[in-house]
């Protein structure tokens, strides 16, 4: 988590301004992970999924939130609710990462995909590698350095599809 002193005499805080976007990567291979653990069974698959979609990057933000403000009080300082806010805020990506791939599970039928979950795993694990790649550019890497990402992202991804294969969903 990027964070940087607010004012020498006060507690760190979250940095607004930022070209971090490790909650979004983040999310999205929680995405993925979530989407290649399940199997679309029973009475409303595609509404499951989106649920668990849904759910599981809230629990994961929530965590975070949490871990972070944790972290700042076992440190000794005072943590505040306008710090709480603003480790919400910056931890959100990892919730909003869900929503590509909860649109790509309700789309999936009329896309001629019927109930699996292929396009869905697709579009998770093709954020998290844009979103490496982007956090990269912006943070100044050299273009090497923004494909190099680009490529760690896309192995982790295709790790999970790996998963998902070896198991059987």
């Amino acid at each position: 988590m990027v964070t940087v002193p607010d004012r020498p005499d006060r507690p760190e805080t979250v940095r607004s301004d930022r070209t971090d976007y490790a909650g979004a990567v983040y999310g999205s291979m929680l995405a993925a992970s979530v989407i290649a653990a399940s199997s679309l069974g029973g009475s409303h698959p595609r509404l499951s999924l989106i649920l668990l979609l849904v759910i599981t990057g809230l629990v994961f933000w929530a965590a975070h939130v949490y871990a972070h403000v944790a972290g700042q009080r076992e440190a000794g300082r005072q943590v505040t609710w306008r710090q709480v806010r603003e480790v919400g805020r910056h931890e959100w990506p990892i919730v909003e990462a869900a929503a590509l791939p909860a649109l790509a599970v309700l789309i999936s039928p009329w896309l001629g995909t019927g109930e699996n979950a292929w396009l869905a795993l697709g579009v998770a694990v093709a954020q998290q590698v844009g979103w490496a790649s982007l956090g990269a550019r912006r943070a100044g890497a050299v273009p090497r350095q923004v494909l190099a990402e680009g490529a760690v992202n896309l192995l982790l991804g295709l790790v999970i599809v790996a998963a998902k294969v070896a198991v059987g969903h």
